[in-house]
């Protein structure tokens, strides 16, 4: 089976498209295989495997962690989804800018997303179930996020009134979050 790779207007954000067998009886794919992730350029280790489950019109994000730094490999399982990245690195050329992809337990699209991006999703069915792969441990000390219509980085969310934690909609603008020394973990080339 052959995982294949589509790049995206950002760099280092990539769609991970998985070779899927299907008949009568349903279907099988390979999601990660180290052997391939690596070929691809993509990481080959990741430390920890997190699931959401969120109700239509919620949104969750924009995320991040630096310490350790946490990238993100994003798939939907149950129903489908809009998933996000926004570059946040400090010297890049695509600092804030932002990427964003409709993936659904149909299509097996995943979104990969190094450390220097936030990232985020919307639900748009009744129900979704979101997993990621991470590459680093959680830390509480160290993450923090990026308010999700932040409009400096003007992210075209598939909705307009979503469903938010309290910590989400009172996030931080990009702009504060770069005047901050954290920031200085994500420099652009530094990766």
């Amino acid at each position: 089976m052959q995982i294949r790779i589509k790049t995206t207007p950002l760099q280092d954000v990539i769609i991970v498209i998985p070779e899927v067998y299907e008949d009568e009886r349903g279907f099988f794919c390979e999601v990660y295989r180290a052997d391939q992730f690596k070929s691809l350029g993509l990481p080959e280790f990741f430390v920890q495997d997190n699931h959401s489950r969120s109700v239509k019109g919620v949104v969750r994000g924009l995320h991040f962690q630096w310490d350790p730094p946490m990238g993100k490999l994003m798939r939907v399982t149950l129903g489908s989804a809009f998933l996000v990245a926004v570059d946040i690195r400090k010297g890049s050329p695509n600092l804030g800018k932002w990427f964003g992809i409709e993936a659904s337990a149909e299509n097996k699209l995943q979104l990969w997303a190094p450390a220097g991006f936030a990232r985020g999703f919307c639900v748009l069915s009744d129900v979704a179930e979101i997993q990621y792969k991470c590459t680093g441990i959680y830390n509480s000390q160290a993450e923090s996020g990026i308010l999700w219509n932040d409009p400096a980085i003007g992210v075209d969310w598939p909705i307009k009134n979503p469903i938010l934690s309290k910590k989400d909609e009172s996030a931080q603008t990009l702009a504060k979050w770069l005047n901050k020394k954290e920031s200085d973990y994500f420099l652009f080339g530094k990766e």
